[in-house]
């Protein structure tokens, strides 16, 4: 279906310069974004995953890093880290922030096609990253093939709020979110473009039955 292709191409150049634009920036955008909470999500995230020593960790749409590091600390510095970035200026701004860290390597590549052998990683992590991919159920395939059987797969996202009342709080707060993005960044597009894929993306449960759907078992979320 061509008209299904191009949207599929336009939403990877969208995200590509939503991206481009704020790139030096991204730290203080997901603070923005997440009143500064997504530090704390982030600790929260690792811990739950309970890194063991001399493991292997593949984090996609890393960012400038910030799950890498985490888990370095955690696993005491004996694991090994590749960062898989589809954005180029992303990725060089997460080589210089982690560039004393020889464990981590660092690939430009899209969560859809990675060059990597088939089960080689204990864990698979992607925070912020996978309401931005273009083919959500090709990101998840490609997961499951290069996780070891028994590896883990687990995603960080923004997500629909059950509480009515924090719902309603959040809508309002998001309408602004564009405005400081302006003051901040110069440009509106890209954090309207983060308000609206929080609002388009699925639920935690239709993302549960798509994990399941993709080869994953014993799926739960927090």
């Amino acid at each position: 279906n061509s008209s299904m292709k191009t949207t599929i191409q336009d939403k990877s150049k969208l995200v590509n310069s939503v991206f481009s634009k704020v790139d030096a920036k991204y730290d203080l955008m997901n603070d923005i974004m997440s009143l500064g909470i997504h530090r704390t999500w982030k600790e929260k995230f690792i811990d739950w995953m309970n890194p063991q020593p001399y493991t292997k960790l593949i984090d996609v749409a890393s960012g400038t890093g910030d799950i890498a590091k985490l888990f370095d600390k955690k696993s005491k510095g004996t694991s090994q880290i590749t960062c898989v970035e589809p954005n180029l200026r992303m990725l060089e701004q997460g080589k210089v922030k982690l560039k004393k860290f020889n464990n981590v390597k660092w690939i430009n590549a899209s969560a859809e096609k990675l060059p990597i052998p088939s089960d080689f990683y204990d864990y698979y992590t992607i925070s912020f990253g996978i309401r931005n991919v273009t083919n959500i159920n090709f990101a998840l395939k490609e997961a499951f093939r290069v996780l070891k059987p028994g590896g883990r797969f687990m995603c960080l996202e923004f997500s629909k709020i059950n509480n009515e009342i924090l719902n309603s709080i959040y809508k309002q707060y998001s309408k602004v979110i564009p405005r400081i993005g302006k003051l901040i960044v110069g440009s509106e597009t890209p954090y309207k473009y983060l308000v609206e894929s929080i609002e388009d993306f699925y639920s935690q449960e239709q993302l549960v039955e798509l994990m399941k759907k993709n080869g994953f078992s014993n799926v739960e979320y927090r």
